[in-house]
C-alpha cells in the first residue's frame, strides 16, 4: 500500500509534463502558422504589383479587341505589351514573369501570339518595307532545333530588318545562328560556317564576321566569306579593309592551293583597286581552267569565273564562260549580263537575255540591263526595256511572284518614287496564293530584291 502515494505522484509529475510539452508544441505550431502566414502575406504582397500589370494589360487587349479605330487599336495593344514587359523587368521573381519568359498561357492569354500580333501592327501602314518583311517572314518555314543546316532565308531577314532599321529584331533572329556556329553544331566535316559570317558583314559586325571566318580550314568557305566581307568593307567606303581582305584572300589560296576559288578571288583584288593583280590572276586561271575544260568536256570553272570575266574580259570569253555554268548556276545570267551591259557591248547583253528561257531568271536579267542602260545615260534603252519586262508581268497574270518582285526593283531604278511599292505588295500577295512549295523558296528572293532596292546595292544576290 506504501507504494500508491508513490505511484500517484509520478503519475502526476508524468502528467504534469505531458502537459507543459502540450503546450510547448501547441505554442510552436502557433508560431509556425504565424510565420507561415506572414510569408504567405509576404508572397501575396510581392505578387500583387506584378497582378495588377497583368490585369490592367488584359484590360487594356479587351479594349483593343472591341475597337474599330486602328490607330487605337494600336495604341492599346503597344501600352498592353509595355505592362507585360514591365512585369517581367521589374518583377523576374514573380511566377508570371517566369510564364511570359517561357511563352506559356497564362489562363487562356498566349503570349507567344500577343507578341506575334504586336509585331504585324507595323502592317497598319501595308506599304512600309516593315510589312513586307513581316508578311515575308510569315511564309518561311520555320527554323528548326537545334541549328544545324543553313538558313540564308532567316539570314536574309534578318540582314533586311537591319537595312531598314529595327537592329532589334534582327540581333534577335541571328543571335541563335551565331551561337550555334560558336559550339560547333552548325558546322560540318568541310568547316561550313551557314552563311553566318556573311550576314554578320552586312550587318555591320565586321569583326565578329572575321573571327569566325578565320576558324574555317575549308577553302570555299573561307574565300567566299573573305570577298564578301570586303565587298561589305568597299560599300562602306573602308578602302583599306577592302584591299587588306582581299589580299588575304589571295594569299590563303595561293598557301591551299584553293584553285576553284580564283575568279572570286579576282573579283576580289578589282573591288580593290588592284586591277593589274586582278587581270593576270584571272587570265592565268581562264588558261588552265577553261582550256582544260574544252580538251576533257569535264567539270569547267566555277560560275565566279565567269561573272570576273564580265568585268575583266571581252564579252566572247565571258559568254563562254556563263554558257557552261549557267544551268547549274542560273543566278549567273542576270549577274554576268548586267556587268557587260554596264562596261561594253549592251546589245550583245540584250540579245543574250532573249535567249533565256526561265522566265524569272530573264526578268531579272531585264531588270540588271535597265539598271546598267541608266547608268549609261541611256534613258531611252531603259524606257523601251521597261516595256518588254512589263509585257512579261502582264502575261504571266500575276501569278510569278518573283518576276513582280523584279518589276519593283526595275521601276525603283527607273523612276526613283515609291511606284515600287505596289508592285512589290503585288509580289508578296501573288507568294502568299501560291503553293507551298512557291512560298517555300521565294523568301530569299524577295528579301534579295527588297534590300537592292532600299540600298541600292546586291547585298543578298
Amino acid at each position: 500500500m506504501a507504494l500508491l502515494p508513490v505511484l500517484a505522484h509520478r503519475l502526476a509529475a508524468l502528467a504534469t509534463v505531458l502537459f507543459l510539452t502540450m503546450v510547448a508544441l501547441t505554442a510552436a505550431a502557433v508560431l509556425v502558422l504565424a510565420g507561415g502566414g506572414a510569408a504567405f502575406a509576404q508572397q501575396a504582397q510581392d505578387q500583387g504589383p506584378a497582378n495588377r500589370l497583368f490585369v490592367q494589360a488584359m484590360q487594356m487587349i479587351r479594349q483593343a479587341d472591341n475597337t474599330y479605330d486602328v490607330a487605337e487599336e494600336s495604341r492599346l495593344l503597344k501600352d498592353a505589351d509595355k505592362l507585360l514587359n514591365e512585369i517581367v523587368v521589374k518583377y523576374p521573381d514573380s511566377p508570371l514573369a517566369v510564364q511570359l519568359v517561357t511563352n506559356q498561357f497564362v489562363g487562356d492569354f498566349d503570349f507567344y501570339e500577343f507578341r506575334s500580333r504586336i509585331r504585324a501592327l507595323v502592317c497598319n501602314e501595308p506599304l512600309t518595307s516593315l510589312c513586307f518583311l513581316h508578311r515575308v517572314g510569315e511564309m518561311l518555314p520555320p527554323v528548326e532545333t537545334p541549328i544545324t543546316a543553313a538558313r540564308w532565308d532567316w539570314l536574309s531577314l534578318a540582314v533586311a530588318y537591319n537595312t531598314v532599321g529595327d537592329g532589334a529584331r534582327a540581333k534577335e533572329i541571328v543571335a541563335p545562328f551565331v551561337s550555334a556556329v560558336r559550339r560547333g553544331a552548325a558546322a560540318d566535316g568541310a568547316g561550313q560556317d551557314l552563311f553566318v559570317a556573311r550576314a554578320l558583314a552586312l550587318m555591320g559586325q565586321t569583326q565578329l564576321a572575321l573571327d569566325i571566318t578565320r576558324q574555317i580550314p575549308d577553302c570555299s568557305t573561307r574565300i567566299y566569306n573573305l570577298a564578301d566581307i570586303a565587298k561589305a568593307a568597299a560599300w562602306r567606303n573602308d578602302v583599306n579593309l577592302t584591299v587588306q581582305l582581299a589580299e588575304e584572300a589571295k594569299a590563303y589560296a595561293t598557301a591551299r592551293g584553293c584553285s576553284w576559288e580564283l575568279g572570286l578571288v579576282a573579283q576580289a583584288l578589282l573591288r580593290a583597286g588592284k586591277e593589274a593583280a586582278a587581270r593576270t590572276l584571272f587570265l592565268n586561271t581562264v588558261e588552265t581552267q577553261f582550256s582544260k575544260f574544252r580538251e576533257t568536256k569535264g567539270d569547267c570553272c566555277p560560275p565566279e569565273l565567269a561573272v570576273a570575266a564580265a568585268e575583266l574580259s571581252d564579252s566572247n570569253l565571258a559568254l563562254n564562260l556563263l554558257r557552261t555554268v549557267q544551268d547549274e548556276n542560273p543566278w549567273a545570267i542576270p549577274a554576268v549580263l548586267g556587268r557587260l551591259a554596264r562596261r561594253s557591248d549592251a546589245a550583245v547583253a540584250l540579245a543574250y537575255a532573249e535567249q533565256v528561257q526561265d522566265i524569272d531568271i530573264r526578268g531579272e536579267s531585264f531588270a540588271e540591263l535597265i539598271e546598267a542602260a541608266l547608268k549609261r545615260g541611256d534613258g531611252t534603252t531603259a524606257a523601251e526595256l521597261m516595256k518588254r519586262l512589263n509585257r512579261m508581268v502582264d502575261e504571266a497574270a500575276g501569278r510569278r511572284p518573283a518576276l513582280l518582285a523584279q518589276k519593283a526593283k526595275a521601276e525603283k531604278a527607273m523612276y526613283g518614287d515609291d511606284r515600287w511599292r505596289t508592285t512589290f505588295q503585288s509580289s508578296i500577295n501573288a507568294a502568299e496564293r501560291a503553293s507551298n512549295f512557291v512560298r517555300r523558296d521565294i523568301g530569299a528572293p524577295l528579301l534579295s530584291a527588297l534590300v537592292r532596292i532600299e540600298t541600292g546595292l546586291p547585298m543578298l544576290d
